[in-house]
């Protein structure tokens, strides 16, 4: 397994890293946190590199594809798990939301992932197939708010279900390549993000979900990674991943 992890210096994308690695794997971290990002590869070693890349961007994206390839030989699965969080009400006491905040939602989560997925898939037709067939697994990051969005969440939301929206097509336009495309929705997660919220306001999180009542660790975003890799009928599905736990409006 050489595996492509965007956003994988912290969060979600470091334990699927993390996980990609334990099982054998070799895994490439698509971030721009270069701090975080070098000190991931030195710790992990030579199964891990480093690539500096904004998601969003053609040259980067390709770059990055390329220079894993003359690394590790080969890319077969890819995890898109880079992501950024805007809010902003549609219209509020200050005014309509600044149409900036909610392109760059879009820009990222969601134009950054196609961008990812269409290049990588690309390279990954150049694969030899496996016994049934396959070339490789494309596995993207949703959320659950773009089902059940609360107040403030417009850009947010819209990015993510863009993202849901698009799973099965893609999944169908790369079947005749040996290519799943599967995209998981997490709920509310232990990560980096959290880190800023009070111990009350994460235990209040935590008791929102029904069961367990608790924030998601990300090593168990990470299992459901390595299992959809290894499940060759899960494709062209989006995976909550959430403890049952549907959103309030606010």
């Amino acid at each position: 397994m050489s595996a492509l992890v965007t956003g994988g210096a912290s969060g979600l994308g470091e334990a699927v890293v993390r996980a990609i690695i334990a099982a054998g794997g070799k895994a490439a971290i698509l971030d721009l946190a270069d701090d975080k990002g070098g000190k991931l590869e030195v710790e992990l070693g030579e199964r891990a590199m480093y690539c500096k890349t904004d998601v969003s961007s053609e040259h980067d994206v390709a770059h990055a594809i390329e220079r894993v390839t003359q690394k590790f030989g080969m890319v077969n699965v890819v995890v898109n798990s880079a992501g950024i969080t805007v809010s902003g009400r549609t219209f509020g006491k200050k005014g309509p939301m600044d149409l900036k905040q909610f392109e760059r939602a879009i820009t990222v989560n969601l134009i950054g992932t196609f961008n990812v997925i269409r290049l990588a898939a690309m390279k990954m037709s150049g694969n030899a197939p496996n016994a049934e067939g396959e070339r490789g697994v494309i596995i993207n990051t949703a959320s659950i708010a773009a089902y059940d969005g609360q107040i403030g969440q417009a850009a947010y939301a819209a990015s993510k279900g863009g993202v849901v929206g698009m799973t099965l097509p893609i999944a169908r336009d790369l079947a005749l390549y040996g290519i799943r495309n599967v995209t998981i929705a997490p709920g509310i997660f232990d990560t980096p993000m959290m880190a800023s919220f009070s111990e009350e306001v994460r235990a209040s999180l935590g008791q929102s979900v029904p069961f367990p009542q608790r924030l998601g660790r990300p090593d168990e975003f990470a299992g459901m990674v390595l299992h959809v890799i290894g499940n060759s009928m899960l494709n062209g599905e989006t995976i909550r991943l959430d403890g049952a736990l549907r959103m309030a409006p606010k």
